[in-house]
């Protein structure tokens, strides 16, 4: 659909689709060590299904679409009816008896509610361009998540100068008139700037926390050190991206916007004995800052809805779980208030 900017509405949400195997530990072991297993429970894994899912609990009235590639199998059939059960359009989400549907072993330590990631990608690893078909959808925004675990997406396109086939995906969403979203992975390895950087332009808000940033910019962002994440954020908006940037970790979130003007959001004090797990908060916060920049929203007012969701994810070990609706989540967050940045 050729539809103008104005005559928009939903989000359509693209890349890894998983299930997330959640296993609340005692004790982060050492090599060689034990530790055990407190609690099991699956649950929505990947960006886009996590952003989808979390924007449909936070009430969103607008019309909600996945675009993935999932295997012939009981996780793939899980994906489907969840989302179904959440009012997510799935013709986009195909299935394949290529490969089977990507899983994560997520290992949650139960005191400090940090996770560790064990991925098995799956079918999302073959997902192409020529699985995204905006000519069939009127959503006002695009999001991918993520690049550096898409092998199809990640790899040279067919103008061979470098750039990776995911930059055709954010052009063909941008020429029907969407808005685009990226969101990063703390990826290992040296790949950041080969696969993300040449796709910045045709980018109107990029997500990434402290980590993700270093690697783009090739110098360490230091979360206390606030000179460090904004001089991150301009190096990123100067490489291209059309909107803002938006960098976040823990204790607080700095967009910084294509105009030069900076907006910082410190994070909820959530109580420690309220978290059940960090698994999925930087996706709710992307949820709760593309919802509210979909409502009209300005970015700065964005930022607090954007924490006050990622602080409701919390609650849970698994993703979405707990992500309460827009009214409940701001309420949560300033009942508990935030913290002081320095």
């Amino acid at each position: 659909m050729n539809l103008p900017p104005a005559n928009r509405r939903g989000v359509i949400a693209g890349g890894n689709w998983l299930i997330d195997h959640v296993k609340t530990i005692d004790v982060w072991p050492p090599q060689d060590g034990l530790a055990n297993i407190l609690g099991v429970s699956l649950g929505n894994g990947g960006g886009p299904y996590n952003l989808l899912k979390d924007l449909a609990k936070l009430g969103a009235s607008y019309p909600l679409q996945g675009v993935g590639l999932l295997g012939d199998d009981a996780d793939g059939r899980r994906i489907l009816d969840d989302c179904r059960t959440h009012g997510i359009d799935t013709t986009q989400l195909r299935t394949t008896k290529a490969g089977r549907t990507s899983y994560t072993d997520v290992m949650t330590e139960r005191k400090s509610g940090r996770r560790t990631f064990f991925h098995d990608r799956g079918t999302n690893a073959l997902l192409t361009p020529e699985h995204f078909d905006f000519s069939k959808t009127g959503a006002k925004w695009f999001y991918l998540g993520y690049l550096l675990l898409l092998d199809g997406l990640d790899a040279e396109g067919p103008i061979k100068d470098g750039a990776p086939q995911a930059r055709e995906v954010f052009r063909e969403a941008r020429k029907r008139g969407l808005r685009t979203a990226l969101d990063c992975v703390s990826a290992p390895g040296d790949r950041h700037g080969r696969v993300i950087r040449p796709v910045l332009p045709e980018v109107d808000l990029l997500f990434a926390n402290e980590q993700e940033a270093s690697r783009l910019v090739g110098f360490e962002v230091v979360p206390a050190d606030r000179g460090s994440v904004e001089e991150a954020g301009k190096h990123l908006v100067a490489l291209g991206v059309q909107q803002a940037v938006v960098i976040h970790h823990p204790k607080a979130a700095c967009a910084i916007e294509q105009s030069g003007a900076i907006h910082w959001q410190p994070a909820v004090k959530v109580p420690s004995e309220l978290i059940a797990g960090s698994a999925g908060a930087g996706d709710a916060f992307a949820a709760g800052l593309l919802h509210a920049l979909h409502e009209g929203s300005a970015l700065a007012p964005a930022l607090e809805l954007a924490m006050c969701t990622a602080a409701t994810s919390l609650l849970a070990p698994t993703c979405s779980d707990s992500v309460m609706p827009q009214a409940e989540a701001l309420a949560f967050g300033r009942t508990h208030g935030f913290v002081t940045l320095d």
